[in-house]
């Protein structure tokens, strides 16, 4: 039930109305009868912690999801809690075993296999798709009370007062935190603590496997190429590079001034490539081999190409947190993303003359 527990990659928080599986309330009935209620568990088995694991790599990730429908977990009855889930599984997973020894119904909603958050910015998990899955599956036979309860980061996608007037089911925002249902569910009254939106080291950190599967490729085939011109320090350059973008910014992105991620890219990026480029252009072997103006080549390419990697990859952050809008993303890809294009395009340039220079001499 929260961002803090599930990974996935979004850029939108706001408001869009998903009509593509709506059903008019009317015919709902008409056209099939309610499924059957499924049984689940609060136990997370090892099979499915390693499917988390391939999940946040991004591995099969068409293949982590829930089918949408209502699950009971434990024992529960007509007076029992119904709580609202997407349907990726690592938001269902976080769901329910965030609720042992609790005896209630969870509704899933059909959001394509994409966690809670980025599903409300992109509106999947939306007002139509609630309203569709609570007349689906005949929530209002199965439950006396006209309850439901919605994880708050899913609020961005849906309009409570729409959901009660179209289905009779009063919306109800959970806590951020599933870890927090159980304090919950006892005054269904959550704290300033639980409504609090934290983005931990920790949570930070699990972000990483997804963008490093992402860069694996590009980065060997470069450090080859490096490799194979340069010699290991250029390739030990396109490593450092990846890592830069893909751990060392997550996990310092609370510290690296300015409130764009682009430009916590371009901090970060420059302060990582400087010194490689420092040591191209001071280091003597290296420099009393090629003229002044070589020397300067090599220093920018080394500190432009760089920091425009580490940049963009740090503007693909925006998409795994709930620090941005999808206002906020559009401005910076217009704003940023011509920035450092031009920025690793004259740092190619440099290499381009740079080596038609050496050829030359040869």
């Amino acid at each position: 039930m929260s961002k803090n527990r599930d990974t996935g990659s979004c850029c939108s928080s706001d408001s869009e109305m998903n009509t593509a599986n709506f059903i008019p309330m009317a015919d709902l009935d008409k056209k099939r009868s309610p499924p059957e209620i499924s049984e689940t568990t609060s136990v997370i088995t090892s099979s499915e912690r390693f499917g988390h694991f391939l999940a946040r790599c991004g591995v099969k990730r068409e293949e982590h999801i829930v089918s949408p429908g209502i699950y009971k977990l434990g024992n529960p009855t007509s007076d029992s809690p119904v709580l609202v889930s997407a349907n990726y599984t690592l938001s269902f997973d976080a769901l329910r075993s965030s609720l042992a020894g609790i005896d209630c119904y969870i509704l899933v909603i059909d959001t394509k296999g994409i966690n809670v958050w980025c599903a409300a910015g992109k509106g999947t998990f939306g007002t139509d798709e609630i309203v569709y899955r609570i007349r689906w599956s005949g929530l209002d036979k199965i439950v006396k009370h006209r309850n439901i309860i919605l994880p708050q980061l899913g609020a961005p996608g849906v309009s409570a007062y729409d959901v009660k007037r179209m289905s009779g089911f009063k919306v109800e925002y959970g806590p951020v935190r599933a870890e927090d249902l159980q304090q919950y569910l006892k005054t269904h009254t959550a704290t300033a603590e639980m409504r609090r939106v934290r983005f931990t080291f920790k949570d930070r950190l699990v972000l990483t496997p997804v963008e490093l599967v992402h860069v694996i490729k590009p980065t060997l085939i470069a450090a080859i190429v490096l490799y194979l011109l340069a010699g290991p320090f250029g390739a030990f350059i396109v490593v450092v590079t990846a890592f830069a973008g893909t751990i060392l910014f997550p996990a310092l992105l609370p510290f690296i001034p300015t409130h764009d991620f682009s430009t916590k890219g371009l901090i970060l990026g420059g302060i990582v490539s400087l010194p490689f480029a420092v040591f191209l252009a001071t280091t003597s072997t290296i420099s009393s081999a090629m003229s002044p103006l070589e020397n300067v080549l090599t220093a920018l390419a080394t500190f432009l190409i760089p920091t425009a990697v580490v940049a963009y990859i740090a503007l693909n952050f925006t998409g795994c947190t709930t620090y941005t809008s999808r206002a906020g993303v559009k401005k910076e890809i217009f704003r940023y993303v011509p920035f450092m294009a031009f920025m690793g395009g004259m740092g190619l340039l440099f290499l381009i003359i740079l080596g038609i220079s050496l050829l030359e001499v040869i």
